[in-house]
């Protein structure tokens, strides 16, 4: 897998990175939605996060002042196999670090190391822009905070029953941060 920060964004990419949301949501992956979706339901939730991203929307010619990056992994077909967003706090109290947030892998791809490549790519990206930290979020239940902890990261708290995923379905919110 390529990774690219920041690419230009056009109606494929666009499509690519909803075609991926959809496929990993449908697939389990907890990343803002309950299965099952279509692209449509993923579309507004998209639309919002990429708009604050560098590469922009579809036919924006992104903004390279925009406070968030957007980080694609490119599979060997060109396709979007992997991505996550770079997000920042929003307060020059906490220049120094990102939030990493909708980290996912197409299910096609998941278990052959993707995740972690994707997570390297970050923290490579993270220390070229002279930061510190990054920060998430994860939903507990689905074992991925042991993933996060694999690659350098460590619980630092979490909020009990903080996310419903279904009536009588509520997990932990585990808060994670890895120092670069």
């Amino acid at each position: 897998m390529r990774f690219v920060l920041d690419p230009p964004m056009n109606d494929d990419l666009f499509e690519e990175i909803l075609g991926c949301w959809t496929e990993v949501t449908n697939a389990g992956g907890a990343v803002g939605f309950v299965p099952p979706v279509v692209p449509d339901d993923i579309r507004p939730t998209a639309l919002k996060a990429l708009a604050r991203t560098r590469s922009g929307l579809p036919g924006s010619g992104g903004d390279p002042d925009a406070p968030d990056s957007l980080l694609v992994g490119l599979d060997e077909d060109g396709g979007v196999g992997a991505l996550l967003i770079l997000a920042d706090s929003e307060s020059g109290l906490r220049a120094h670090w990102r939030w990493v947030v909708r980290v996912m892998v197409h299910p096609k791809h998941q278990g052959r190391g993707c995740g972690m490549a994707l997570l390297r790519a970050a923290d490579e990206a993270a220390r070229a822009q002279g930061l510190e930290a990054l920060q998430l979020t994860c939903r507990g239940g689905t074992g991925v905070d042991a993933f996060y902890a694999r690659s350098g990261y460590r619980e630092v708290g979490r909020v009990p029953r903080s996310i419903r995923v279904a009536p009588g379905d509520d997990r932990d919110e585990i808060y994670m941060i890895k120092w670069l």
